[in-house]
């Protein structure tokens, strides 16, 4: 929590100095890393897109704006926008340190300014009392809800079963390969856990840092 802190003051320092207020005699290096330090370092909204475009659910809805090719000038059209329903599953388990787990909500705080998504917090099992909505706009800080060994079969079988159209494990890949997705499905993990997973996919998987 300290650290989440310091790094939320380094933040708010750092935008302070970037809209006017001058770095006075920080060096360039210096800064660079600082800047490093702070910027999240997934581009949400590549990911967003990417399971927007894989997303099978559609809403649908009249409008005068669109011409009816069927019955033009006679119904008003129809205007197709695809909203991805996205889970996020948290590896909360023992082997997942305090670092990555707050470096995984550092992330997801990056995520909210864009989209709201469905929290998934998991490690043998999903409790569904501490599944939760994470609405747009909001920050969090990072918090451990489960500490017990890896399985992800477990909130892969939860998203199957609430029909959600993406979803993303944030994890250090340190468990057996997980039964198939019924949605399109991705990983996110650490660069360690992307080098040397525990098992082999044809998924996507991208390293945080």
């Amino acid at each position: 929590m300290a650290k989440e802190r310091l790094k939320d003051a380094m933040e708010k320092a750092a935008k302070d100095a970037s809209s006017g207020q001058g770095w006075g005699s920080i060096s360039a290096d210096v800064r660079k890393q600082i800047m490093d330090a702070i910027t999240p370092k997934i581009d949400w909204r590549k990911v967003l897109r990417y399971f927007i475009k894989t997303s099978q659910r559609s809403n649908k809805r009249s409008t005068v704006r669109r011409l009816n090719r069927r019955f033009p000038y006679i119904h008003a059209g129809r205007k197709v926008t695809r909203q991805a329903k996205i889970a996020i599953s948290i590896d909360q388990s023992g082997s997942v340190s305090d670092t990555m787990l707050a470096s995984f909500f550092a992330e997801l705080n990056s995520l909210s300014s864009l989209a709201e998504f469905t929290v998934v917090p998991f490690d043998t099992e999903v409790d569904e009392s501490l599944v939760y909505t994470w609405k747009k706009g909001e920050r969090k800080m990072w918090e451990r809800v489960k500490c017990g060994g890896t399985c992800f079969d477990a909130p892969t079988r939860y998203v199957n079963d609430n029909g959600f159209d993406g979803h993303i494990i944030l994890t250090d890949m340190e468990a057996p390969k997980p039964i198939s997705s019924k949605c399109q499905r991705m990983w996110m993990t650490d660069q360690r856990g992307k080098e040397n997973p525990y098992f082999s996919t044809n998924e996507r998987v991208i390293a945080i840092d």
